[in-house]
């Protein structure tokens, strides 16, 4: 691995905002100033949201007012994903039952169609995101139009988002009220499916991205199927213990704390003798079906984390378990929680 960090490694870092640029009106600790230096050192920063309710532009003006210069089209949104797929299966022009607020509108005019916000508009297909205002009533409405067999695409499906006072009910909530009253599966657009990730690629151009996410079931995945390295950051919703029994398809490339990890070089992970793992200083073996520590520290205990979850992810694909084994239950890998205890995380 080249001895440069993260920002001069890649060309273009796809970061999610919710819980990793921002949480509500307030800026994550230290993503204003590590985002300046990354820029400044010339890498292009693009923000990709599954948020669908606000538009680029008011996003950008959000960004803007935080101290993170950014313009409407250095956001990509889930709502634009979504309005290509539903633009691939009707008629140019065609009336589409928007479920959500004016950054899925919006992206539906973007696509050459009409939103409507009633079955009785006479709608071609149902295109529903998040926003704060969805209440019973356009649920109902999307729930008439999907039972009329009208194509139904969702922004994202993520059962949670992360605000400023915690973590609330996400679109895949609202989501499952149409599911359960219709008893319909959604096509789905935004990350971690493929709509998602190419819509990213076309609006970027980026020739070597790496994805920076706080979610291992939308980033981590995302990055995982579209092919592209990850950083997973502790600042939103998955934490520590989420990932020693981590499936493949939710193994991050590099882990830190925050978004000042893109400015650091990423050390080697080595493999050694017996299943032992090296990072940072950190060393984890494995010992009588369980993961410890060795007795060096370095100063970075995520590079500990990252060497406690090689070793687990290695035992777990020896023995054919893909992680989620039940570690410490009777499952195939290593124990683990004492070694990510003992690394303060």
């Amino acid at each position: 691995m080249p001895e440069q960090p993260l920002h001069r490694i890649y060309d273009t870092a796809l970061l999610d905002l919710d819980g990793v640029v921002y949480a509500g009106p307030q800026a994550i600790e230290h993503a204003v100033e590590s985002l300046a230096e990354a820029r400044e050192a010339g890498m292009r920063l693009a923000y990709v949201t599954n948020n669908a309710s606000r538009t680029p532009k008011a996003v950008a003006a959000h960004l803007s007012e935080l101290g993170v210069p950014a313009e409407p089209e250095d956001v990509i949104t889930s709502a634009q994903a979504a309005a290509r797929v539903v633009a691939g299966k009707v008629p140019e022009g065609s009336k589409v039952l928007v479920i959500g607020g004016e950054g899925l509108v919006e992206a539906v005019r973007e696509r050459g169609l009409e939103p409507v916000r009633s079955l009785d508009d006479d709608p071609a297909a149902v295109v529903q995101g998040y926003d704060a205002t969805v209440g019973w009533q356009q649920l109902a409405e999307a729930s008439y139009a999907v039972a009329k067999g009208l194509p139904w695409v969702a922004s994202n499906t993520d059962l949670t988002i992360p605000t400023a006072r915690g973590t609330a009910p996400g679109n895949g909530t609202l989501v499952a009220a149409v599911r359960t009253a219709t008893g319909v599966e959604p096509e789905v657009a935004g990350k971690p499916l493929p709509p998602m990730h190419r819509e990213t690629i076309l609006r970027t151009g980026a020739k070597h991205p790496l994805v920076v996410g706080d979610r291992l079931d939308t980033d981590i995945e995302g990055a995982f199927n579209g092919g592209v390295d990850s950083l997973l950051v502790f600042t939103g919703i998955s934490r520590p213990e989420d990932l020693p029994e981590a499936p493949a398809k939710y193994r991050p490339t590099y882990l830190a704390a925050d978004l000042r990890g893109l400015l650091r070089v990423q050390p080697e992970l080595v493999a050694g003798d017996g299943g032992a793992y090296s990072c940072g200083g950190w060393t984890v073996t494995v010992a009588d079906g369980a993961l410890s520590l060795g007795e060096a520290r370095g100063e970075d205990p995520y590079d500990g984390l990252r060497a406690l979850c090689a070793a687990a992810w290695a035992a777990a694909d020896a023995d054919g378990a893909d992680g989620g084994g039940g570690a410490n239950d009777g499952g195939t890998t290593p124990k683990w929680r004492d070694a990510l205890a003992a690394l303060g995380l």
